[in-house]
């Protein structure tokens, strides 16, 4: 089942925005299309993981309600080089008008999901989540994640506002890590989790000893993770709780080592940062 993707307010305003990016003051090309009746494919020019295809039907809604839109595919599904992965009939001046928009969407978030199920790959079986980051493309986080999900990845928190991490500069200048910690749970809402970023083993054992829900280990090698992870969950279990370990820092290559050593999460932004648009072309036909 592909993951779900809510279409706030927010997020259609932000098709309408890209899509008036596109078409500015009107296609120029619109007259030649005037009565025009059209049908058009999407066609995969790779193998990877197809994502973005949720977002026709609300394109389309936009610039004309008399398009109809048949997904071949589900986002989420891998697909195969010359694949076809969805069909498109409608008014032909409103299906070259959402062409671009449309196709960089669906190829930038295909593109995160076939990378992301590659690094997913290489935890198979092990325990281990992949998780994504903060580090996302400005306007289009909501997506990036989405297409995270797809690729059977993991979302970390969306924002500042539902998670509380502590990092370097909030341990620096708040004090040191029981201190920030407890000026959080002071005033944060209950149900928000709070993550301490460790640097070193002695930060680490403190994040745990001041309750912290999770320790993000980052920039450890994995033997420094093999010993120091059941040192953590023992110091846990003396106060009687649980932790999440997360190992951050790490290098997609070494994916399989790091995961060997008990953690339970590794973050990455690698798909978001690094991936490559997955080729997709849109293919017009004439009405028989």
């Amino acid at each position: 089942m592909a993951p779900s993707l809510s279409f706030t307010p927010a997020l259609t305003r932000q098709l309408a925005a890209w899509l008036e990016e596109d078409l500015g003051r009107g296609d120029l090309t619109a007259p030649a299309l005037i009565g025009c009746w059209g049908r058009a494919g999407w066609i995969a020019r790779r193998d990877g993981v197809f994502c973005g295809g949720v977002l026709l039907e609300p394109l389309l809604a936009l610039l004309d309600a008399r398009c109809q839109v048949a997904l071949l595919v589900e986002d989420g599904e891998p697909v195969r080089t010359g694949q076809r992965l969805l069909e498109l009939e409608g008014p032909a001046a409103a299906l070259v008008a959402v062409e671009r928009t449309a196709l960089n969407l669906a190829m930038r978030l295909s593109g995160i999901a076939t990378a992301t199920a590659e690094l997913v790959a290489l935890l198979a079986g092990r325990g281990v989540g992949l998780a994504d980051t903060r580090k996302t493309t400005p306007g289009l986080r909501v997506l990036e994640k989405y297409a995270s999900r797809c690729g059977g990845g993991l979302n970390h928190r969306f924002g500042l506002d539902d998670a509380a991490m502590l990092k370097e500069n909030h341990l620096a200048w708040g004090g040191g890590v029981a201190t920030a910690v407890a000026a959080v749970r002071a005033n944060a809402p209950w149900p928000a989790r709070l993550i301490v970023e460790a640097e070193t083993e002695a930060e680490a054992r403190a994040a745990v000893a001041a309750g912290a829900d999770a320790v993000l280990l980052d920039g450890f090698e994995p033997a420094a993770l093999g010993a120091i992870v059941p040192a953590l969950r023992a110091l846990a279990a003396q106060r009687g709780s649980a932790v999440v370990l997360e190992a951050s820092g790490v290098e997609p290559g070494r994916l399989a080592a790091y995961a060997s050593s008990g953690i339970d999460l590794i973050s990455t932004s690698a798909p978001v940062t690094r991936s490559a648009w997955l080729d997709i072309s849109m293919r017009f036909e004439p009405l028989s």
